[in-house]
């Protein structure tokens, strides 16, 4: 297995670009949540994932473990971008808890998934820290804004 996961660098951008998109129309708006360690910890989440998506560790990255591996990886990971993709554009204007919850949930699937095919252990544990509070922070941010 390489030390760059090009695949992964591409997941990552793909992944980046509506919220990119979304920071610039919505650049006045400030986060709601209050719990600065939640964030922390999230973004130690996010970033951990980004940064295990595109490299390779040696000894602690095993890569795919079954044939055909790679092309379910992209498989997969097509499917769930896609999707992502396309609540994004469906749920742009709308605020509800449905967005919140399948706008975390998915990215949070594509990072854990993506560790259990690569069987690459730094991914699945920044995955699963990302998951758990990216999930809570949306729902709760969510529930701030008073809906």
């Amino acid at each position: 297995m390489e030390w760059f996961n090009y695949i992964g660098l591409i997941i990552v951008v793909l992944l980046l670009i509506p919220n990119i998109i979304f920071a610039i129309k919505n650049k006045n708006e400030t986060k709601q949540s209050n719990k600065k360690i939640l964030e922390v910890f999230e973004q130690i989440g996010r970033y951990g994932s980004m940064l295990f998506m595109i490299f390779n560790v040696p000894y602690i990255t095993f890569g795919f473990y079954f044939t055909y591996g790679q092309i379910v990886y992209i498989a997969i990971n097509s499917a769930l971008m896609l999707a992502y993709y396309l609540f994004w554009v469906m749920f742009w204007k709308k605020d509800c808890l449905i967005k919140a919850l399948l706008l975390s949930i998915i990215p949070s699937s594509i990072f854990i998934i993506s560790g259990v095919l690569l069987l690459n252990i730094p991914l699945i544990v920044f995955a699963i820290l990302f998951a758990i509070f990216h999930i809570y922070i949306s729902v709760k941010n969510y529930r701030i804004k008073g809906n």
